[in-house]
């Protein structure tokens, strides 16, 4: 693959042109190579390390862990313990997220069924105005 303007790098790795830019402000991507016109270039190696970081945002890594995943994935020979940990706390920050979205769910299922009545009897609006007739506090 031959040097790539901006332009062309945000269709390979299907990111848009400002993420790029930002993401070579916080360091996730490093400065670019530049043209004798100041028109940045990039290679083969950005375009793979943009789509690590879209990917690894997809699946919710902060940037921080972003950071630290691609400083492992820079230094191939060092062992994947810090990149195990750093998965392993995301995987439980999910689970805790999922656990209370199944609260809210619950919750809101308990709420809603009122439709024929009047806002005056509606589950609904009494269960918002009055938090101690909810079935959980973790939510």
């Amino acid at each position: 693959m031959s040097a790539l303007t901006i332009g062309r790098l945000s269709k390979a790795a299907d990111v848009k042109v400002p993420t790029i830019r930002f993401y070579e402000q916080i360091g996730l991507m490093p400065e670019p190579e530049r043209t004798d016109s100041d028109r940045r270039i990039y290679g083969e190696a950005a375009v793979r390390r943009l789509r690590f970081i879209r990917h690894a945002r997809q699946l919710g890594f902060e940037i921080k862990d972003i950071q630290a995943l691609l400083g492992l994935s820079d230094r191939p020979d060092t062992p994947c313990d810090d990149a195990d940990r750093i998965a392993n706390a995301h995987l439980t920050m999910i689970d805790d997220k999922i656990a209370q979205l199944s609260r809210l769910r619950d919750e809101l299922t308990r709420m809603v069924g009122c439709a024929a009545g009047t806002a005056r009897d509606c589950r609904v609006i009494e269960v918002l105005s009055d938090h101690s007739l909810c079935a959980t506090e973790a939510h």
